[in-house]
């Protein structure tokens, strides 16, 4: 029973170097406070424009009445959440 013990101390006093062993670049030493008027431009990262959705084929799926149509009927009596959002009876 004596080893449950000394693993126990070791893996503790393991932990415990670990836990002193951060860098020092991680400290409170190299930390500098700035307030929003002392940040530079270069520091802020241009905003990127939105790539615009591709045009859809009006040719292509189904049509805005047919969707209605096929929804009221595919969700008769089901909850009124998700795609039935508002077809639901």
């Amino acid at each position: 029973m004596n080893t449950r013990y000394l693993t126990a101390l070791a893996h503790m006093g393991l932990g415990l170097c670990l836990m002193g062993a951060v860098p020092a670049t991680w400290g409170a030493d190299s930390f500098t406070a700035t307030t929003g008027a002392e940040k530079t431009t270069q520091t802020q990262k241009p905003k990127k424009a939105k790539t615009p959705k591709p045009p859809v084929a009006p040719g292509m799926g189904e049509s805005k009445a047919e969707r209605d149509k096929r929804l009221l009927r595919e969700c008769r009596g089901k909850t009124n959440a998700g795609a039935c959002e508002g077809y639901a009876s």
